[in-house]
């Protein structure tokens, strides 16, 4: 009796508590890796291409620490970009609010893998094998219950504390704050037709998730950081596993350049536009909008001078997600302002040029040559030099780097 009281005090280990906090450390971030690089970046965008004994290794560790099943997960994210921020999405805190997706986002989770709908439309490719049919979905929640007596086994009636941070941290981080404040707080390197933000330029503990933003402008890519300060954990993890011969590298965001010894604009270009639109649009703001101003109102007080900085900013902004009677306001401060007005038309045209998707790649072409080419008779110095950078961008792929 004193031997098994014994025990359940000490288990298997006799780990110090130290050392229990460093293995519950470790294996949440085994499971966030299962999360973001198994289900997120190979299973549901195909970004990167996993050696078969990791795939496994994934499905047995999320279904024994989760009870998580891949095509529940991937359905599930994959209906989310299809339906974002509307009434569909399964989890837009723009929708349900943030505290409902937050502090509850397991019972969205839960309430959609239920719709047989979702499951068959957005969970195609996904494992289909003996082991996932009569293991993993047969016994759905078996694996959560083996880890509750494995981690008494281990560390003894401790263990079962260590059970409850396993049970919870999926839960609260992916499932509230990645879907919940990532479409709620943050900064946007992306002006994407949705509410995702960037949490932070380097979250650990979350693995490369952070970056919301950045992943919904471009959902294929297995590479999360674009921006100087920003890392991705995953990302780093994906390079060394490719290393050893683990993971092949599929799809990342290739680089937007300006090739000098481009003469004209060419399918090639117009690729590059579309691929960094959002980038592109940044520039125009960035390089002409904000230059033309500032020089416009250079005798304008401090105070004026941050109007301006907030207004630039709101036209990175998708106007969906800025209140009506900022807009008015800012833009009022401005009404007089006929260069503005000028750049600001060009802007539009610029931006229903690559909104149209019924255009071959000829018309689109001829389209931006056209636009191009007003720019450069404006009278404009800015909008002329950004024309003519806008003729040259090309994209340097991942194997040229």
């Amino acid at each position: 009796m004193n031997q098994f009281l014994a025990f359940l005090e000490t288990g298997l280990l006799d780990f110090s508590a130290w050392q229990m906090v460093l293995y519950t450390f470790i294996v949440v971030q085994v499971t966030l890796s299962g999360v973001s690089l198994y289900l997120h970046r190979e299973q549901t965008h195909r970004g990167i291409q996993m050696h078969p004994v990791l795939q496994h290794f994934y499905r047995f560790w999320l279904w024994f620490t989760t009870g998580m099943l891949t095509k529940e997960w991937v359905a599930i994210h994959r209906k989310h970009h299809a339906y974002c921020e509307t009434e569909d999405d399964p989890h837009s805190p723009q929708i349900h609010g943030i505290k409902k997706v937050l502090f509850h986002g397991v019972t969205l989770y839960t309430q959609e893998r239920k719709v047989s709908e979702t499951m068959s439309k957005y969970g195609q490719g996904t494992p289909d094998d003996w082991i996932e049919r009569n293991i993993y979905t047969r016994f759905h929640y078996l694996g959560i219950v083996l880890l509750a007596f494995t981690n008494i086994a281990l560390f003894g009636v401790i263990g079962l504390l260590i059970y409850a941070i396993q049970m919870l941290w999926i839960p609260f981080f992916a499932a509230g704050v990645i879907n919940g404040i990532g479409h709620f707080v943050g900064y946007r390197n992306y002006r994407t037709d949705d509410s995702s933000r960037n949490i932070y330029r380097f979250a650990f503990f979350i693995f490369g998730e952070e970056l919301h933003n950045n992943h919904h402008a471009f959902p294929s890519s297995c590479k999360f950081a674009h921006k100087k300060g920003e890392h991705d954990l995953g990302w780093y993890v994906i390079k060394g596993l490719n290393k050893l011969g683990l993971c092949q590298i599929k799809k990342v965001v290739p680089d937007l350049f300006v090739d000098e010894q481009q003469k004209d604009m060419d399918g090639e270009t117009v690729k590059a536009i579309l691929t960094h639109k959002f980038n592109v649009l940044q520039v125009y703001i960035k390089d002409v909008i904000k230059p033309t101003l500032t020089e416009e109102y250079q005798n304008a007080s401090k105070a004026f001078n941050k109007r301006i900085k907030k207004f630039t900013h709101s036209l990175s902004l998708d106007p969906q997600f800025l209140k009506a009677d900022i807009k008015t306001k800012w833009s009022a401060y401005f009404e007089d302002s006929q260069s503005l007005n000028t750049l600001l038309q060009y802007k539009k045209d610029l931006q229903a040029i690559w909104d149209n998707n019924t255009k071959s790649v000829e018309e689109m072409i001829a389209d931006f040559k056209a636009w191009c080419s007003q720019a450069e008779q404006s009278g404009n110095r800015l909008l002329q030099e950004f024309a003519d950078t806008l003729r040259r961008y090309k994209l340097q792929t991942f194997a040229a780097r």
